[in-house]
């Protein structure tokens, strides 16, 4: 929302964007340039509209137009659905008059059918543009060294690019790998700090370091005109979010590339670890259980409080990992058991600030504030003379208390002058919507557990059909799956190119041009492809046969040469 806010006031035209911990003295003074006319676009989040006071004050405007982006994540059967979206349809009650306009880039026909039931949309039209864009050359380079092809991508690329990566770790891995070998790079991923990632999204922006490697995290509402590739060294989880990720390229209409990298052992990795994530009603009732158990949460009861909520030290405790533990939240929250919130700040700080008599007559009027401080004593040293960055999670386990009283009582304590407690982080946090009812909570969800995890199955099935496909044209393939009936090939993608090229080659032809290079000296299938200027996947096909028929061997390099004994 940011950048799209800062897109428009490039062009002068006025908006504003509430997001973060924004005052409401500031929500006030923004929705005052609103009403009286200094402002044309407000963006807010699904979720800050669930603010009565936000509820209010939008009533109170003269709004020509409500614009819901992304529009899909109001689905069941969209790639990224979130359950505040099925929550926007309010607007139609505030605002009963106003016309009302969806937007996604990706979107199945159920999709679509879901957009207009959830947002109460009365005989809508619907407007289809073709996922196709012909300045894309897509293509997928079976592997045999990623890192190797990464660097000959990027050879020679003056313009900005996105590598999508598998993990936070492989993110900085590969951007130190490419800095070392001459490329600018920086790393963008959930896990940075805000400034962190205003910091590499800047650097990227304008281009100091033009390529950023990335996480998924990267790229939702991002307009960069220029992104001469995208490239994907992991698997998405599913056509769609491959289709958007592919989408940031060449959006200024000229000749770009999206390539996908993939070894042998990609897909059966990948799937194994997807699936491995996928929690099942069990599975999803245990973290339920040992959520209530960590918070002490009595049956019957509601708590009105929020809880700080870490989730690393929650996983270690009851030994659960941490990407299912992670969806089973997220499943959670869609049903409305509980709501979670993430915050990037710093973590919670905390100084001694008495000592001596003082702290030892404290004590005494306070027996459990006295385990507790004793506790961070023994746990941070030094932390009579300067602030520690402390865990709550940790202290609470350690004191059998749960991590909201720590937080009290270290609050009671620095009221009282004993500490100098500045509050941040929590990392995350937890409130629950329901009251605590055990199995009964999760039993009344259970046939929905099931269906999207049979959702989010068939996404990942078809996405390993598209890699595995060698034979149809890959735009055709996407068509398809998004129900737009568009069988002609698009003749730029890797397989429409394939086809063209062996009109005019032949198998025999290139096992020639094959033989005729490594007469000259041993090579390595990327120089082969680089020298010969032949497709990748022909120069693997050829070598495969070559070596099955002991023409050429392979020596201890990873490089083929000819057979001496067998083409005497």
């Amino acid at each position: 929302m940011n950048d799209q806010v800062a897109s428009l006031q490039k062009k002068g035209i006025k908006a504003i964007a509430l997001v973060g911990a924004i005052r409401e003295d500031d929500v006030i003074r923004h929705f005052d340039n609103l009403q009286f006319g200094k402002t044309s676009f407000l963006y807010m989040s699904p979720e800050r509209l669930q603010n009565p006071f936000i509820q209010n004050k939008l009533k109170q405007l003269p709004i020509s137009l409500i614009a819901i982006d992304e529009a899909h994540c109001i689905s069941e059967w969209g790639h990224d659905f979130r359950p505040s979206y099925l929550k926007i349809a309010l607007l139609r009650e505030l605002l009963p008059q106003v016309p009302v306009i969806a937007l996604t880039a990706t979107a199945t026909q159920r999709v679509v059918e879901d957009i207009a039931m959830f947002l109460k949309l009365e005989t809508p039209k619907i407007f289809k543009k073709s996922l196709r864009r012909k300045n894309i050359h897509i293509k997928i380079i079976s592997s045999e060294d990623k890192l190797g092809n990464l660097l000959e991508l990027l050879e020679n690329n003056t313009e900005s690019v996105i590598v999508y990566a598998f993990s936070r770790k492989n993110c900085k891995q590969i951007s130190d790998f490419l800095n070392r070998n001459g490329l600018k790079s920086t790393y963008y991923h959930a896990g940075l700090s805000k400034e962190e990632k205003d910091i590499a999204y800047s650097e990227w922006l304008s281009e100091e370091k033009p390529i950023i490697v990335a996480t998924n995290a990267f790229g939702m509402g991002i307009d960069k005109a220029n992104v001469r590739m995208v490239i994907h060294l992991t698997v998405p989880s599913s056509l769609e979010n491959y289709v958007q990720e592919i989408g940031r390229a060449g959006r200024d209409g000229k000749p770009s590339k999206a390539i996908m990298i993939e070894e042998a052992s990609d897909l059966k990795d990948m799937e194994t670890f997807y699936l491995s994530g996928l929690p099942d009603v069990s599975f999803v009732r245990n973290v339920y259980n040992n959520l209530n158990q960590f918070f002490k949460i009595t049956y019957g009861d509601l708590p009105q409080n929020t809880f700080s909520f870490d989730l690393a030290s929650f996983c270690s405790i009851y030994n659960l990992p941490i990407v299912k533990t992670y969806n089973s939240l997220q499943i959670l929250e869609r049903e409305a058991v509980l709501v979670m919130a993430q915050y990037n700040k710093k973590m919670t700080q905390l100084v001694f600030r008495a000592g001596g008599e003082i702290l030892f007559t404290y004590y005494k009027k306070n027996p459990i504030k006295e385990k507790i401080l004793k506790i961070l004593l023994r746990t941070y040293e030094g932390i009579y003379d300067s602030f520690h960055i402390i865990n709550l999670f940790k202290i609470a386990q350690k004191t059998g208390l749960t991590p909201y009283q720590v937080e009290t009582h270290i609050y009671e304590a620095d009221k009282d002058g004993i500490v100098k407690f500045v509050t941040g982080d929590s990392s995350d946090s937890i409130r629950f919507l329901q009251p605590r009812e055990d199995k009964y909570t999760i039993n009344i969800i259970a046939k929905n557990i099931k269906h999207q995890k049979k959702v989010k199955i068939d996404k990942y099935k078809s996405m390993l059909a598209y890699i595995s496909n060698e034979t149809s044209c890959r735009n055709t393939f996407i068509s398809s799956y998004f129900d737009q009936n568009n069988t002609d090939e698009c003749g730029v993608c890797d397989i429409c190119m394939q086809k063209q090229k062996k009109k005019t080659i032949t198998q025999q032809e290139i096992a020639t041009i094959l033989i005729e290079k490594l007469a000259q000296k041993p090579l390595t299938s990327r120089e082969l492809v680089k020298i010969t200027g032949l497709d990748d996947d022909e120069v693997l096909q050829e070598i495969r046969l070559l070596l099955d028929t002991n023409r050429i061997v392979l020596n201890s390099q990873n490089e083929y040469l000819i057979n001496t004994d067998i083409n005497k």
